[in-house]
């Protein structure tokens, strides 16, 4: 009997060359899905612990964090300037005036996430979903115990009054703290009592604006002025200072949450969001889902002694001296919204 091995002789090769294509294949799909198991976050935070965040990330998801940190401005500059073939995922970054900025420039995308919505209270997120905060900075006021009783103080309108006259400290109207505070005036006061309050602070300053929050603290210790307005981190951070001169200098001050008596205390954010046509989107959107867990919010809010954004997390320990206090409930949105037309005020007003 003849055998036919014609059609074994001819399959045979397509067989092996089908299974090397599919094996082919296969280590480009496993490649592939390596590459998916990343996200890269563009970060203004400079913390240690934060790296400490991201590992953890890692080792609960296998989604590696890639980790690119500099300054705001920087950061969004680069992230312009790679246009249609984004690099970065998610952007961190400090006070929403600068997230209103990315939100200008198209730079963020919408998200809708059950986990952001029901765990980031709404006033501390963007209507549309753009951008997320993480966690709470309070502009709080510092006062000299020497010259000044608790009860002598209320709000910030009353700093604009004549009995304050010589003896308020602030920074400059550039820093974007100070502009999205005067937003949140417009938003709950409107543009022009925002205006009169603006003149009436400048009227009564010290001294011309100049130097940071640190600056005023130290120069409300010193007797330069008797009050001042600044962020509620930066008096912990010296409280939690080595340094005798530092000590010397909470030692000499108070804080005050202004406001208790209605709106509430002025709450800026750090806050994150999903770059526009971001590569991995859903692992985006997993981190800073990750960032709301009470263990995650512990830690990256104690890196800078801010307050959690999530509610019914504790505050860091060294804030739980400062007490609780009513926060004001504006969304922080319209920090940014705001941002031109307080701008123009302060440079009405005079403030440098």
């Amino acid at each position: 009997m003849v055998r036919d091995f014609s059609k074994a002789s001819l399959f045979c090769p397509l067989s092996l060359l089908f299974l090397a294509v599919m094996s082919g294949c296969t280590n480009q799909d496993s490649q592939q899905g390596d590459q998916d198991k990343v996200v890269s976050v563009y970060s203004a935070r400079h913390y240690d612990t934060d790296q400490a965040l991201y590992d953890d990330f890692t080792k609960q998801t296998g989604i590696e964090v890639k980790l690119l940190e500099s300054k705001d401005n920087e950061l969004l500059e680069r992230i312009k300037n790679e246009g249609n073939n984004p690099q970065a995922d998610v952007l961190i970054t400090v006070d929403a005036g600068r997230l209103w900025r990315a939100e200008q420039s198209k730079l963020l995308q919408p998200i809708n996430s059950d986990t952001l919505n029901q765990k980031i209270p709404e006033n501390l997120r963007h209507p549309d979903g753009l951008w997320f905060g993480l966690t709470k900075r309070v502009r709080m006021l510092v006062y000299n115990k020497a010259k000044v009783k608790p009860t002598e103080l209320s709000t910030y309108e009353a700093l604009a009054e004549p009995a304050w006259k010589g003896r308020v400290c602030v920074r400059s109207s550039n820093n974007i703290y100070n502009q999205s505070l005067l937003g949140s005036f417009i938003e709950s006061k409107g543009e022009g009592t925002t205006e009169e309050w603006a003149k009436g602070l400048v009227a009564n300053l010290a001294r011309p604006p100049k130097g940071g929050d640190v600056d005023q603290i130290k120069a409300v210790a010193a007797g330069q002025c008797d009050v001042a307005i600044v962020n509620h981190y930066y008096v912990a951070r010296l409280a939690q200072s080595e340094s005798a001169k530092n000590k010397a200098v909470i030692d000499q001050v108070g804080v005050f949450f202004p406001n208790q008596k209605d709106r509430g205390t002025h709450v800026n954010i750090s806050g994150a969001g999903v770059v526009a046509n971001a590569p991995h989107k859903e692992n985006a959107i997993a981190f800073m889902e990750y960032l709301t867990s009470p263990e995650a919010q512990k830690v990256f809010a104690e890196a800078n002694n801010e307050y959690p954004a999530v509610i019914g997390v504790e505050a860091a320990p060294a804030l739980k001296q400062y007490g609780e206090f009513k926060a004001d409930t504006v969304n922080v949105s319209a920090y940014g919204r705001n941002n031109p037309e307080a701008t123009k005020i302060a440079d009405r007003a005079g403030w440098q």
